[in-house]
């Protein structure tokens, strides 16, 4: 008898008449193909699963990311420091982004790791849903108090400008010394705000907002910080709900450091200029490509924050473009988040809560999540001065030459343009700038 599945297509009425041999022979055939286990090829692994085989061979795991953040020399250099601390430190360093698979939360990452490790002591560093800060825990308890030592490190003067992996690498030395909620204390004691307990409250009702007005007759920045202070001890209590702040998005090009993406943004300005300068007079682009150059320093001088440094990206890469005349039309940068580069396609999308559709350019990463309904990662912006970050599309678009534009993306004529736009003094406007 032949145990070709495809005898399993015959009908029923030809089962029937066959032998009886023949049709418990073909229905044996039927049972086997449905007990028969899905191909490991199908079954993707999971988030969770990935890191806790890449966390098997290194203790350090690095999303692609934040590879520009903690380049290979680098990770080598915190496992060596993770190793003579002689303590099972796991880092885990990914992008938290709301929607993402752990809806853009350090708590559950930490829990989804802690599940796929399945280890009794461990103490795991990660990145946090807050900008600038890191989160840890300890398990079976906190006995080297690694969620104090973990978050000092945001307020510690000596980490005001620090790249990720040297945060890190501070919270490992904190770890290890063991002293983490008198380095808390110290460090965030002039920030104002109630007194801080060592370990969270268990049980602690979320309620409020999760940013906290603080009256002072001091400096305004100390109010701000005080603020600030509140709100991630709230946070630590779980007395908030995750603050969907994506710390992580602007890892691509930005590393999580405004100081690197300025320095990168002013040496590509430069670049343009010389290759402005180098252009024949002849060049039909040259005009457009001037006009990006000057409007990219422009934006530069006065450039504040992530949102606007991307903006001086944008402008280089339309004037390249223009230098690039007779070549076909590219795409500008990822519409969902310019830092994520060149645009690999055109998606149509339609923004959550609305019915009207736009056509935006947009990355391979942001395409694969709008595909599959997912929150793309996208770029924030303070939706004020001093207020909470949303989706720098979502700032109206007076306000906001790069929401008006979507960074090359909604951008139909020269005249339309980020460029122009910018010549015509809306940067400076939208800012509030002279």
């Amino acid at each position: 008898m032949s145990s070709n599945p495809g005898s399993l297509s015959r009908s029923p009425a030809a089962l029937l008449g066959a032998p009886l041999a023949a049709r418990l022979g073909t229905l044996l055939a039927a049972l086997a193909l449905l007990l028969i286990p899905a191909s490991p090829a199908a079954a993707q692994p999971s988030a969770g699963d990935r890191i806790a085989k890449a966390l098997g061979t290194s203790p350090v795991y690095v999303d692609p990311g934040y590879a520009d953040s903690v380049p290979a020399a680098r990770r080598k250099q915190l496992v060596a420091q993770i190793a003579k601390t002689g303590l099972p430190i796991k880092v885990v360093l990914v992008p938290l982004v709301k929607g993402d698979s752990y809806n853009g939360d350090a708590d559950a990452l930490q829990t989804v790791v802690r599940d796929h490790l399945t280890r009794r002591d461990l103490i795991l560093i990660t990145t946090s849903d807050l900008a600038g800060f890191l989160s840890g825990r300890e398990w079976p308890d906190d006995r080297h108090q690694t969620q104090d030592a973990v978050s000092a490190v945001g307020f510690l003067d000596e980490m005001k400008d620090a790249g990720l992996a040297d945060q890190v690498s501070k919270a490992i030395e904190l770890v290890q010394q063991g002293d983490g909620t008198k380095v808390y204390r110290d460090a965030t004691s002039g920030l104002g705000g109630p007194p801080h307990a060592g370990k969270p409250e268990s049980g602690a009702k979320g309620g409020g907002s999760p940013w906290l007005v603080i009256t002072s007759a001091g400096v305004a920045a100390l109010g701000i910080a005080g603020c600030l202070l509140v709100f991630v001890r709230r946070r630590r209590r779980g007395q908030v709900s995750p603050f969907a702040f994506p710390q992580a998005v602007f890892a691509a090009a930005a590393t999580a450091d405004e100081r690197a993406l300025r320095r990168h943004a002013d040496a590509e300005v430069i670049a343009l200029g010389e290759a402005v300068q180098a252009a024949p007079d002849s060049l039909p682009g040259l005009p457009r490509a001037l006009d990006a150059y000057g409007a990219a320093g422009k934006v530069l001088d006065a450039a504040h924050g992530l949102p606007d440094l991307a903006g001086v990206l944008a402008l280089v890469t339309d004037g390249r473009d223009a230098l690039a005349d007779g070549t076909p039309a590219p795409l500008p940068l990822c519409f969902f988040n310019p830092l994520h580069g060149r645009a690999a396609r055109r998606i149509d999308w339609r923004p959550l809560g609305r019915r009207d559709r736009l056509d935006v350019a947009a990355c391979d990463a942001c395409a694969q999540a709008v595909r599959t309904r997912r929150a793309p990662e996208v770029l924030t912006a303070p939706e004020s001065k001093g207020g909470r970050s949303v989706p720098y599309f979502e700032i109206p678009a007076e306000r906001s030459v790069w929401a008006a534009t979507g960074y090359g993306s909604l951008v139909r004529s020269d005249e339309d343009g980020m460029a122009a736009r910018v010549g015509r003094g809306e940067f400076s406007q939208a800012a509030g700038r002279p």
